[in-house]
């Protein structure tokens, strides 16, 4: 969680890259997002993208906001509804919570420091998770086997080493996470290699630490989750928020 300012008077823009997480963003300084997908356009003060989501452009100006990554396994029961029901959509959090949105983004504008807002999000985080119904443990456990490993977890032993059947493996997970087993190992493989090659890493070695077959094989997954190459990929301006949720850019906070 991290929260941004961007100040002046000209919009910046941004593309957001997947991530394996939930991206949940909440203005709160009467700013609205314009959101443009390929499925469509969005104006909200609120997001919540899935994991499933394509690359994204976001389009701010003077904006001041918190934003969370949530891990699937919280976003799950802190979002209310199975990741299956947000697949690859990025839609208004409004949606999901109603009118405690606009109660949230009203307490976090009166709020006159960032561990304040902070402090806010935990506690409506932490209330919602309490309330929520968790992730099944084999569908917790088979997601974090392919955390661990970068994606290089055999996806078809998930469902033997949980006891459960493979049409059943691929039935919770996909409706729980978001994702096929193998779709989310891909996912995970993908961010793991992406920031290998921001550190600077040739493709080569990437792709052989990675567990790709090739260079190429490589390329097509970075083409199918960012719609452009490898080194193109490796400077998008996203990459750099993983700890700050925004570059730092127009006076990022």
């Amino acid at each position: 969680m991290a929260g941004f300012r961007i100040r002046g008077d000209s919009p910046i823009e941004l593309r957001a890259i997947p991530h394996p997480a939930v991206t949940v963003a909440v203005e709160f300084g009467d700013r609205p997002f314009d959101i443009y997908g390929a499925s469509g356009q969005l104006r909200s003060e609120s997001l919540a993208a899935g994991l499933a989501f394509s690359a994204f452009q976001v389009r701010a100006e003077g904006v001041e906001c918190v934003q969370m990554r949530l891990s699937p396994l919280v976003a799950h029961p802190v979002l209310g509804l199975p990741l299956a029901e947000l697949s690859g959509s990025i839609i208004a959090l409004d949606e999901l919570w109603g009118r405690d949105t606009p109660r949230l983004r009203e307490r976090l504008h009166h709020a006159r420091t960032w561990p304040e807002r902070f402090a806010l999000i935990d506690t409506e985080l932490l209330t919602r998770l309490r309330a929520g119904r968790p992730v099944d443990p084999e569908v917790a456990w088979a997601w974090r086997q392919i955390v661990a490993s970068h994606g290089r977890a055999r996806v078809s032993d998930l469902a033997a080493r949980t006891g459960w059947s493979r049409q059943r493996m691929w039935s919770r997970f996909g409706s729980q996470i978001g994702l096929t087993p193998k779709r989310a190992a891909m996912l995970v493989r993908f961010d793991h290699a992406i920031h290998g090659l921001v550190r600077g890493n040739t493709p080569a070695r990437v792709a052989a630490d990675g567990g790709y077959a090739d260079q190429s094989h490589l390329h097509h997954d970075v083409r199918a989750f960012t719609g452009t190459t490898p080194t193109a990929a490796a400077n998008e301006p996203w990459l750099a928020a993983d700890d700050r949720a925004w570059p730092t850019l127009g006076g990022a906070a």
